[in-house]
């Protein structure tokens, strides 16, 4: 419950509506790194401690190489004091730009390329505008911005040759430096983009576990609720025939009402037993430890039949398997729940009628089992039923690799007819 509350607590805004998908899967921290609005768009709004002191440092190195360039301006001789004037008022302009870098980054980089150009000054700063656009924009605009700019620096030091440098030795520094600044960038970019990444899976994961958590939680909870059906309906249901026949034949022989009140007995202390068991699986810290007394299987088939005798049903069983402890167990479970199932049924929708139970199977063939009723011989008192005991056999055949049907026979009455894989 934790994890999914930790995967889905931050998925909306103050005003309850919903955040994207890229801020979702992302913390506050990462999303400001990758340079990430509340909308998920690049670009933001508000900048944390840790940007005003990279901000901070970037404006510092700006101004750091513009004053050491500036200095070479005045002392180029081929500079008049003027352009010298003007060309550090442009760079101390594209110092102060360093500023709005990280929210405009390529319109910064891109008004920079003109400013370079004319301003050997504001040098730092462009450099700070490529290094930035290399981070936040994918590589076609670092591949525009930063082939304009090198491509201008040929013509910059025609037009401005360095006095205590070669031509050529200025060129290729220069270039050399800004293809160093771009590949610094780039790697930043790879390291954010490869966190978030990592980021991105480990919530994926997290959420998926947590969705398998909750879906193994629920395939639990109606096994057991299954389970509890099969149990307790068999029990409650001579409760209910016998206490209504107790009600409807107040006046019967004190030998029946006896054995009536000693099958209600029997069965409440039976149906209490089977509700502990569940509830003690419910309980266990541990799902895997036995519950108590062991799953009925085939061979318990015919006490399933005995009990029903004694609770006053006609019910013949026709047992063609030799050897039921040969069954495997799950399948003889299963067999049991359905006899037990349409047992319970036609105590309750055809009282008085002859039920009839077959099973027949053997190693490879299968195991089918068959239990049938005629319609009921008199009227029949109203027993509530939800209908979900034959839905759940359904599924509980269907999970075992069998196939199950039901429904009225053309003769008239029910039937109930199952096949159980049985490997040999």
């Amino acid at each position: 419950m934790e994890a999914s509350r930790r995967t889905t607590g931050d998925t909306e805004r103050g005003d309850g509506t919903p955040l994207p998908w890229r801020r979702r899967l992302l913390t506050s921290a990462d999303a400001d790194e990758l340079d990430l609005d509340s909308e998920g768009r690049p670009g933001r709004g508000r900048r944390t401690v840790r940007d005003w002191l990279v901000d901070f440092g970037c404006f510092l190195v700006a101004v750091f190489l513009g004053l050491i360039l500036a200095e070479q301006v005045w002392d180029d001789p081929n500079t008049s004091d003027t352009l010298a004037l003007v060309d550090q008022v442009i760079g101390a302009l594209a110092c102060a730009g360093v500023w709005v870098r990280r929210r405009w980054p390529l319109g910064f980089a891109v008004a920079m390329v003109p400013v370079g150009f004319v301003s050997n000054t504001a040098s730092g700063a462009v450099m700070i505008a490529i290094f930035t656009l290399a981070v936040h924009r994918p590589f076609r605009y670092v591949a525009w911005v930063g082939g304009a700019s090198i491509a201008l620096v040929p013509i910059f030091f025609w037009l401005r040759p360095d006095p205590e440098s070669t031509y050529a030795l200025s060129v290729a520094f220069t270039v050399i430096l800004t293809v160093t600044v771009v590949g610094w960038g780039m790697f930043v970019r790879s390291r954010r983009q490869l966190l978030m990444s990592l980021r991105d899976r480990a919530l994926r994961a997290e959420t998926e576990a947590g969705l398998r958590a909750e879906q193994a939680q629920r395939l639990a909870r109606e096994a057991i609720a299954r389970e509890m059906h099969d149990v307790l309906a068999h029990r409650l249901t001579l409760l209910s025939v016998h206490a209504g026949a107790l009600e409807f034949r107040p006046d019967a022989p004190r030998e029946e009402i006896a054995r009536a009140a000693g099958v209600i007995r029997e069965s409440a202390h039976e149906a209490l037993q089977d509700l502990r068991e569940i509830i003690g699986v419910l309980r266990a810290a541990d799902h895997g430890e036995e519950s108590g007394r062991p799953q009925p299987t085939l061979a318990a088939l015919d006490t399933l039949v005995a009990e029903s005798r004694e609770a006053g049903m006609k019910v013949v069983l026709d047992n063609r398997v030799g050897d039921p402890d040969s069954v495997p167990a799950s399948t003889g479970r299963t067999a049991y729940r359905i006899a037990q199932e349409g047992l319970t049924n036609a105590r309750k929708h055809a009282p008085g009628a002859e039920v009839a139970v077959t099973v027949t199977g053997a190693p490879g063939d299968g195991l089918a089992i068959t239990v049938t009723n005629p319609p009921p011989p008199g009227d029949v008192p109203h027993v509530p039923g939800s209908g979900q005991g034959l839905i759940g056999l359904t599924e509980r055949a269907t999970l075992a690799g069998g196939t199950l049907d039901h429904g009225q026979r053309p003769e008239g009455g029910f039937a109930v007819r199952a096949w159980l894989p049985w490997s040999g």
